[in-house]
């Protein structure tokens, strides 16, 4: 993946118990989601659609007790989940689980055995959805495929080698409507925005985007009109975007990588559902195990 530098991270005393406190559920041989700091790098964006249970006294009262063990954390909500009394807690924009006296902390991605579905993964991409509608389209490339009728948002660099493979793999999906965030990673690709300033001031900027996937052909501009990049990128900062390329489906999900276009067909469907039913649980038609997840470019 590219990730960014100020990808949040565990409380230093917290990660130390991450290296030797992992909740080792998962089925052998069933792939674990690429992770940052040892979680999973799926993230709870703020904002997001789903909203924390309310804060009994007694989930205060653990709430406490983690500010106080961990000083610094930001603890944003915690629940009861349904894993042998564990409680799980917001950190950040990380997940993690406790016992009701916080004596142990575990962190790392519970697994249903007989389904391999990671239940961590899922509820993280719960809590991390955003509402589409909050999406500035206007500040993205539009481009139709078939009859456009469902609808996917991407953030993509030009230099970016597993943008270029998810482009690759995009050429198998139809019917859609593709919104292209340009989101340059100068830390890694130092021409990135040199590139997308060029790009996105093509007369064409969709087949000028699609030519330099295809050919590494630029159009010939000085690249000296006026863009989106400064607004893109404070767009990715509040949405939390740290790794190119991340797609945003119709239900506000967000998942990180360059999947083969089997599965993007069926979190296309499943996302499409799901928007038509927001108060529905997520399906598990969609659900694989994070092995199928190819590798991202990480923001520095």
């Amino acid at each position: 993946m590219t990730f960014r530098s100020s990808f949040p991270r565990l409380p230093r005393r917290l990660s130390m118990l991450a290296a030797c406190a992992a909740l080792a559920l998962a089925a052998p041989g069933s792939g674990q989601q690429p992770s940052v700091g040892g979680m999973p790098s799926a993230t709870v964006a703020p904002g997001g659609a789903a909203s924390a249970a309310p804060m009994t006294a007694e989930l205060a009262g653990i709430k406490k007790i983690l500010e106080q063990k961990f000083p610094g954390a930001v603890v944003n909500g915690i629940t009861k989940s349904p894993y042998f009394g564990l409680y799980e807690v917001q950190f950040d924009d990380q997940l993690i689980y406790t016992d009701a006296k916080v004596g142990f902390v575990f962190v790392g991605a519970v697994y249903e055995a007989s389904s391999k579905r990671n239940l961590t993964e899922e509820r993280m991409r719960k809590l991390a959805r955003i509402s589409w509608d909050s999406l500035p389209l206007d500040l993205a490339m539009k481009k139709v495929k078939g009859n456009g009728q469902r609808k996917l948002a991407i953030f993509s660099d030009a230099d970016c080698p597993f943008c270029a493979r998810l482009e690759n793999e995009l050429k198998n999906v139809d019917n859609v409507t593709i919104y292209t965030f340009v989101y340059p990673i100068d830390q890694l690709h130092p021409d990135a925005t040199r590139k997308s300033r060029v790009l996105w001031c093509a007369p064409d900027r969709v087949a000028a985007w699609d030519a330099w996937f295809a050919t590494q052909k630029l159009p010939d501009n000085s690249g000296e009109c006026e863009t989106p990049l400064e607004k893109t990128q404070a767009l990715g900062k509040k949405l939390r975007i740290n790794a190119t390329p991340t797609m945003v489906f119709a239900d506000g999900s967000m998942i990180p990588g360059a999947i083969p276009a089997q599965r993007l067909e069926a979190e296309l469907k499943q996302a499409e559902a799901d928007a038509a039913n927001p108060g529905a649980e997520r399906g598990k038609a969609a659900a694989k195990p994070a092995a199928d997840v190819a590798k991202t470019t990480p923001r520095k």
